[in-house]
């Protein structure tokens, strides 16, 4: 499987946290699936960091690009498409990362790993 972490699993998958589902983490430590880190998690990490939303994660913010390739993960840019895709997207939902996830997973064919059921609503498969 091609796997995408939404924000929040890839922090949770990091801390070893308990809020991280079994089928999730399953899924993430099998090394027959490829697992993916958009650069909008980068985004949402960094900003919410320096604004004060994310206490504990000052290491994650300065060092992403390392901490993800020791974890053997792919980055995912944002291609013109995924911008164009979550532009498009009619929800009231207004979180510009959310959109983005949702935009590369239906883009690159990936199942998204998240506890967000908002996104059961669009073209995703979603794993949690």
């Amino acid at each position: 499987m091609r796997l995408l972490l939404d924000t929040h699993t890839l922090i949770w998958w990091l801390a070893g946290d308990d809020h991280l589902s079994v089928r999730a983490r399953e899924a993430i430590a099998d090394t027959t699936n490829t697992v993916a880190i958009s650069a909008a998690s980068a985004i949402e990490i960094a900003t919410k960091h320096r604004i004060g939303k994310l206490d504990g994660a000052a290491m994650l913010a300065r060092d992403f690009e390392r901490i993800v390739a020791a974890q053997g993960f792919d980055e995912l840019a944002i291609s013109i498409t995924h911008a164009r895709l979550a532009g498009q997207m009619n929800i009231a939902h207004k979180d510009p990362f959310d959109r983005l996830l949702i935009a590369q997973a239906q883009a690159e064919d990936m199942v998204l790993i998240s506890n967000e059921a908002l996104f059961d609503g669009f073209a995703v498969q979603r794993l949690w």
